[in-house]
């Protein structure tokens, strides 16, 4: 198996960050693949991968650089640059770096990724200005018109696994995080199932990047940074598995309404106010209401208060379900 030896020092410094590029790079692989892994990601393919493919047909270059580049078991590494690390980047400063790498890195990454040699179509030196115009062109039709939602769900997964990590440590906050991925302890982060020698990231920064697409890999900058870009815990596709019902919606007004859809598991306050988009003091009077009707219960696991909807609360929302 593949693991990193962190150190004390290590995860102190590690840190989630929110990745504009890490996005649209797994919007990518989702459009290269093809295939949904829920509803809400199905919804998605069905409007966006006919443009993506045309896309692709009238540009034989960039379709034949995808295909190597998101090779059978490695992604080209100038493709998946890490995050800086020091704060949140604009997708147009991320882009850059891909935009700027050297020809001679590119085709020496293809290689690794493709696993040989390169076909003599991608014997050129515009591969990694062609790798970023169709990142910016997944950026702007597939990705921009629903970044807005998608941070407040990338959000929502950061503050869950925050909260996680200071309830049950690191085995907790990385449980289930990508495939593969687990704490073995003793200072040991196993990445993956291949059968890779160990890295030693003492000194280094681990990053963590939530993505909402169902994919995930890993990148570095040697020897400052690594990241794990991994899938957010299916909020995303509980969003569009649990609409807010018509009548629940007019019996209790819509936003209070999909304040209980979305107790359907357990969530804090600031979950909810990075699911809803709702300010702190909206979201706080509609749970104070709810509680008071005995729709939504709270309880407190450690420092954390949580809500989740009561039997009552339950049978409201089937009932509503079945009509």
């Amino acid at each position: 198996m593949g693991w990193w030896e962190v150190n004390a020092d290590t995860l102190a410094r590690s840190r989630f960050v929110i990745s504009p590029l890490a996005e649209t790079t797994a919007g990518l692989l989702t459009l290269a693949k093809g295939v949904a892994a829920h509803p809400g990601e199905r919804a998605w393919l069905d409007a966006h991968l006919p443009p993506y493919r045309r896309r692709l047909s009238a540009d034989p270059v960039s379709a034949l650089l995808v295909r190597a580049a998101l090779g059978h078991r490695w992604i080209a590494d100038f493709l998946v640059p890490t995050p800086a690390g020091d704060g949140e980047a604009t997708f147009e400063d991320e882009l850059e770096r891909i935009r700027t790498t050297p020809s001679e890195i590119v085709h020496a990454d293809l290689t690794v990724s493709l696993g040989g040699p390169l076909p003599a179509a991608l014997d050129r030196t515009d591969l990694a200005e062609r790798a970023a115009d169709l990142l910016a062109w997944v950026w702007r039709q597939a990705i921009s018109p629903y970044w807005p939602r998608r941070r407040r769900v990338i959000e929502t997964d950061i503050v869950a696994r925050s909260e996680r990590l200071s309830q049950g440590g690191w085995a907790a906050a990385l449980d289930d995080m990508r495939p593969g991925m687990r704490w073995l302890g003793e200072g040991r982060l196993q990445i993956n199932a291949h059968d890779n020698p160990p890295r030693e990231l003492s000194g280094a920064q681990l990053l963590f990047v939530p993505v909402t697409p169902s994919c995930g890999w890993v990148s570095w900058h040697l020897p400052l940074r690594y990241a794990v870009m991994y899938p957010c815990r299916g909020a995303l596709a509980e969003q569009d598995r649990l609409p807010v019902p018509g009548a629940l919606g007019r019996l209790l007004g819509p936003a209070r309404a999909g304040v209980l859809v979305l107790l359907d598991s357990p969530k804090s306050t600031t979950q909810l106010v990075a699911l809803t988009g709702q300010g702190l003091g909206s979201v706080g009077r509609h749970l104070k209401i709810l509680l008071d009707a005995r729709l939504v219960r709270r309880h407190r696991i450690g420092r954390s208060v949580f809500y989740s909807r009561t039997t009552i609360g339950e049978a409201l929302i089937e009932g509503q379900r079945d009509d």
